[in-house]
């Protein structure tokens, strides 16, 4: 690429590779996990049987290992995560090979092009510096036909903006499948909303 993007602030990285190992525990753990079991919910009911998958900002792995379970024919699950911190743990609770972590940002994946079937990202795309050029990247690694499932703060309860270091950032459905269709993502379908301010959204790459 001409212009490289700008990752996550290396400030925000080290603060959340310090929570690693108590993120999966307590209220913010039953949280966590309660979105990310939603999500698979959705995202095994869009694509009930994708070779390869993806979660971009994979955290602690909680997701895939959900995913595992329910997919046991798929190939390969993948995660990417900015925070090295997350990747150990996630490393370590990893009970399958047909899981691995890579370190790097939404805003330039590692993989080349159409070579998943399914991408998730969750509590994730709020974090994205440049939220577009992420979601052309989820695009540009799915192939044709290849799911997306997005979850996230987003909600009609927002406005399109935010003060401070969430300024400018989409938290609004329209906002958000504004994003997607320039990313070249159609068809979105919503998922009910969980604790009113939590949104899913799902979309199929053109």
């Amino acid at each position: 690429m001409a212009n490289k993007p700008r990752g996550v602030p290396p400030d925000a990285v080290t603060a959340y590779s310090g929570r690693a190992t108590d993120y999966d525990v307590g209220v913010r753990g039953r949280l966590h996990r309660g979105i990310a079991n939603r999500v698979v919910t959705t995202a095994v009911r869009v694509a009930p049987a994708p070779r390869r998958v993806l979660d971009v900002g994979s955290g602690t792995g909680f997701l895939l290992r959900r995913l595992a379970q329910r997919l046991p024919q798929t190939a390969e699950l993948v995660g990417v995560e900015p925070a090295p911190g997350m990747i150990r743990v996630a490393e370590a609770a990893a009970a399958e090979t047909r899981i691995r972590f890579l370190s790097g940002v939404a805003e330039q994946l590692p993989f080349p092009d159409a070579y998943f079937d399914l991408v998730t990202t969750v509590t994730s795309f709020d974090h994205w510096p440049d939220q577009l050029q992420g979601l052309r990247e989820c695009a540009r690694v799915l192939r044709p036909g290849g799911q997306f499932v997005l979850c996230d703060r987003i909600s009609s309860v927002f406005a399109l903006t935010a003060p401070g270091r969430r300024q400018r950032k989409a938290r609004t459905p329209r906002r958000v499948e504004y994003l997607l269709g320039q990313a070249g993502l159609t068809g979105p379908t919503w998922q009910p909303s969980y604790a009113l301010i939590i949104g899913t959204v799902s979309a199929t790459k053109l």
